[in-house]
């Protein structure tokens, strides 16, 4: 009977799994990644009316921006985590920053994502910070999909656009839709993938508007709907598209060595179904993750999931603070205890949310793929791993070497405690890294970008009722340091020769500040048998 059992329970994670589709959107920022979220959104049926963002500002909220310092900025400054059901299968979407100030955030997010999708804006092409994600994607070869964004503007000829992601981005292409004509000329796409022609309606914005299909593009009806002109360019166009591009192979595009393109308009809900239809059908679900000691199948019993995403007062009101799991393997159930692995202690949680759209939902159980969010007292840091019993640690969530530090003052001394705190939580949530100095004790916050010092201020008043200034502190890196032999006189003497510039990080793992780089070279030569690490992940 409990082989019986087991046999049930194994089919039923199966066929969950099979329903799941976990992905990340990453662009440069500005290109059109929150307004994609919130139609993919909207055509899943999880909210009705979509926020426009429109020249930087926000006109209605975007659902999937949840900070305040992300509404009045109109940029997206933390992961938002949202989910949605679309033709019986379970969506979760992970919106990360596009702003390169954020871009750990993004990092980190890459590993909680079994598929990509990349958006690219008509007339600016392929800019800087999309050709550093799309690389963390390659390494990890990261299923992707392209779509080509805001085609009812004026932009970019479609052929120099594909031309411009294989040679910029490294990627074979292959278009699956192709745009029929552009800006004023926009007529609509055609639907490679579906083979038929969709007409563009730029009428509605916020709702899901219908288009005309044509199933052959030979079809005369096509000429009297876009006119001649147009529908001859289109047919000379796919036959160029059928000569130069490969056919579509579903196993290449899932090692990550083919990329699909789309072309659309998201802010006018134009080739957005075709995108959604198509990755339904062909994007992978749940996928094995490696942990040190062996590789993790989504489909095995026993639950397994990591933590790579912290966040404080999503609800500022309830000053909640929720630790954010991929589920690996197996389910996750509420009220049952599992490992903290870091901690070697058994957690249970009452309350485990998911997220439909904005609204948390308490959730009973959850499957391989889904992003469930737990209340979090400080247990968690993001990287740890929860299992059912086994003692295995999932990798590959380090922390990078800041561009920028600062020095932090508490400006009113009345809320030192609030400070201590807030500092405490945020970068658990890695919004920054904190290092102390040896010397003298003083707080260091070290970051990717300058933007970031402005979000902490903000979040540290807003937040926690605490008030924080800020002084330079010219270093050039912060290196994480290790050495085989920690009582030999080299290692000593190091400590003692730059005293002023080692610090401890929030793990109390030592770091060299090093103030140029030469002295950083310099310090390599000398003291040899110390290794200088750029990320804090080296065992």
């Amino acid at each position: 009977m409990a082989i019986f059992a087991v046999l049930l329970l194994i089919m039923s994670i199966a066929k969950e799994i099979k329903k799941r589709r976990t992905f990340g959107i990453i662009s440069h920022p500005d290109a059109g990644k929150t307004t994609l979220t919130e139609k993919l959104l909207l055509f899943g049926g999880a909210i009705q009316e979509a926020g426009a963002v429109k020249n930087n500002k926000i006109k209605k909220t975007a659902t999937s921006d949840f900070m305040e310092i992300e509404r009045q900025r109109g940029i997206s400054v933390a992961t938002s985590v949202l989910a949605f059901e679309y033709r019986d299968k379970k969506i979760n979407i992970l919106d990360t920053p596009g702003h390169k100030d954020f871009a750990e955030d993004t990092y980190r997010t890459l590993t909680a994502v079994d598929s990509v999708i990349v958006v690219i804006d008509v007339a600016k092409g392929v800019e800087e910070q999309t050709e550093k994600l799309v690389s963390v994607c390659r390494m990890r070869n990261i299923p992707m999909i392209v779509f080509i964004n805001k085609l009812d503007r004026e932009g970019k000829d479609a052929f120099d656009l594909l031309d411009e992601v294989e040679q910029k981005l490294g990627l074979v292409v292959t278009p699956l839709s192709f745009p029929i004509g552009m800006g004023y000329d926009f007529k609509g796409i055609y639907n490679l993938y579906e083979k038929n022609v969709n007409l563009f309606d730029g009428s509605n914005k916020t709702h899901v508007s219908k288009t005309t299909a044509i199933d052959d593009v030979q079809n005369e009806q096509l000429d009297q709907l876009v006119g001649s002109n147009a529908a001859n360019t289109l047919r000379e166009n796919l036959e160029l598209v059928e000569g130069v591009y490969p056919s579509f192979n579903r196993d290449e595009y899932l090692a990550g060595t083919q990329q699909p393109v789309f072309f659309g308009s998201a802010l006018n809900n134009f080739g957005v179904r075709e995108l959604l239809d198509c990755f339904i059908d062909i994007a992978p679900t749940p996928r094995p993750k490696a942990a040190e000691e062996r590789v993790v199948n989504p489909e095995e019993e026993e639950f397994s999931g990591f933590v790579f995403k912290i966040h404080a007062n999503m609800d500022p009101k309830h000053r909640d603070r929720l630790a954010f799991i991929k589920i690996v393997s197996g389910t996750f159930e509420r009220n049952k205890p599992y490992l903290h692995v870091r901690h070697q202690k058994k957690l249970k949680f009452s309350s485990p949310n998911t997220f439909f759209a904005e609204r948390k939902e308490i959730v009973d159980i959850s499957y391989p793929g889904d992003i469930v969010g737990l209340h979090d007292t400080g247990n968690f840091k993001i990287g740890d791993t929860l299992t059912s019993g086994e003692n295995l640690n999932y990798r590959g969530i380090p922390s990078f070497s800041p561009e920028h530090f600062r020095y932090i003052n508490n400006a009113d001394p009345m809320k030192a405690k609030q400070l201590f705190k807030g500092i405490d939580q945020l970068m658990d949530e890695g919004v920054a890294q904190l290092f102390t100095l040896d010397i003298n004790g003083r707080k260091i916050i070290g970051t990717v970008g300058a933007l970031q010092y402005e979000v902490i201020q903000y979040r540290l008043e807003h937040e926690y009722g605490a008030k924080c200034t800020y002084e330079n502190f010219p270093i050039h890196k912060a290196c994480w340091v290790d050495t085989d032999n920690p009582n030999s006189e080299e290692f000593k003497e190091f400590k003692r020769v730059k005293q002023k510039f080692l610090a401890r990080d929030k793990s109390d793992q030592l770091v060299f500040l090093a103030d140029s780089a030469f002295s950083l070279q310099m310090a390599e030569q000398k003291y040899p048998s110390i290794r200088f690490h750029l990320t804090s992940e080296f065992k």
